[in-house]
């Protein structure tokens, strides 16, 4: 690419990211409200529990903060994740089993690293009472 005057980060690096940074908060509030619906119908299937009483629990049990806060997370993960898989990618060398390895350590690598970033962010919260 740098032979043909192609800068690798504009071209290959910074797309993903910012694709990353705009699709997983997205996904994040999909998987939230699935997840709610799903169990506000298990709620009501199997538990005979009225969806207005699950509203009502529901309520009390989860702040906007929380929701906000994992909304707030999802682009820090993202840039993390998407980091991690462009450094790895760019290590690769010219065979298959280069491209195993590889994306092997980079999935690794990123759920440590994000493993290790909520906790921080999680010690944080409680620290600051939030």
């Amino acid at each position: 690419m740098q032979t043909i005057g192609l800068n690798p980060v504009e071209v290959l690096v910074l797309p993903r990211v910012l694709a990353m940074m705009i699709t997983l908060p997205l996904l994040t509030f999909y998987a939230d409200i699935m997840g709610l619906a799903g169990g506000a119908l298990m709620a009501t299937t199997a538990l005979d529990i009225s969806l207005d009483a699950f509203l009502r629990q529901l309520h009390d049990a989860v702040e906007l903060k929380t929701f906000l806060i994992g909304i707030l997370k999802a682009p820090v993960c993202a840039y993390i994740i998407a980091l991690v898989g462009c450094f790895e990618g760019m290590q690769v060398a010219g065979s298959a089993e280069s491209v195993g390895t590889r994306t092997t350590m980079a999935v690794v690598e990123a759920i440590f690293i994000v493993i290790v970033f909520d906790a921080f962010v999680a010690i944080s919260l409680s620290i600051l009472d939030i």
